[in-house]
Formats: C-alpha cells, sequence, structure tokens
C-alpha cells in the first residue's frame, strides 16, 4: 500500500479530487446518508485529508474515506483489499488515535443492512459526543482567585 508523501498541498486537494470522482458504489452508498449534515445533523467531508506530520521537504497524511472534523470521526469503508494491508491499516489508525481521531471500520459487506449501519453509528457518535465533553471538562483549567 502506498505511502503518501507530498511537497505540495495542490497535488494533495488534486488527489482527494480525483478519489471523489471515483468512488466506489459502497462510498456512494453512504454518502448518500452522510451527505448535507442530513446525519445525526454533523457535516462530514468525503476524501478528506488528515495531516499527521509536516516537515520541511514533505507533506505526510491520509485520506479519510468520511471525515467528521467536529466529532473527530473517521469512517472508513473496507473492501476486499483492506485484507492485504492490515499492517498499513493499523499503522494508520495508530497514527490517527494519537491525533485524538477515533477511526471506525465498515465492511463493504455490512452496507447490504444499512438500517444497521445506520443503527451502529448513531451509538458510535453518541458516545463519541460523550467522550469529547468528558475531555474537554478534564482538561478545562481551574482558575484560581
Amino acid at each position: 500500500m502506498p505511502r503518501y508523501h507530498y511537497r505540495s498541498c495542490r497535488d494533495i486537494t488534486l488527489l482527494a479530487r480525483n478519489l471523489r470522482k471515483n468512488q466506489t458504489a459502497s462510498e456512494k452508498l453512504l454518502w448518500e446518508v452522510l451527505r448535507r449534515k442530513s446525519f445525526s445533523g454533523y457535516k462530514f467531508l468525503r476524501q478528506h485529508p488528515v495531516f499527521y506530520r509536516i516537515d520541511n521537504e514533505w507533506i505526510e497524511f491520509f485520506i479519510a474515506d468520511f471525515y467528521c472534523a467536529k466529532l473527530k470521526l473517521d469512517l472508513e469503508l473496507d473492501g476486499e483489499i483492506h485484507e492485504y494491508h492490515l499492517d498499513y491499516d493499523s499503522e494508520r489508525d495508530a497514527k490517527l488515535d494519537n491525533k485524538g481521531i477515533q477511526v471506525v471500520r465498515i465492511k463493504n459487506e455490512e452496507l447490504e443492512d444499512i438500517c444497521m449501519v445506520i443503527s451502529k453509528l448513531t451509538k458510535i457518535i453518541k458516545t463519541r459526543i460523550d467522550s469529547l465533553k468528558d475531555n474537554q471538562r478534564t482538561n478545562t483549567p481551574a482558575f484560581i482567585f
């Protein structure tokens, strides 16, 4: 599996646009559920670059299938190809987790029962909201008067 290392944001934008234009059938199906804030009122972006390291010469990033910035949630659709890239996927998930981004993997076959996927995502979002609220409470600085 290729690792993305680019020198310019323009190249990354072009790559993401190309991926959006060439969606898989599974991506199209899930996008119909997520688009226009129609799912739980949260905005999801498709084929969105998530940067994890930028140095003087290279930009290293992953492209999330569907990303919600407010929830810091990455939804990944996994087809057959992912069975052969388990190491890459686990490395990617760990790097995103270090940035506070939760990765949820959905197998393409699961989309055959879209109601089950919607129910699963609704539960994940509720749990994620609670988790983010807890983090905000514990990270709030105490004021000393």
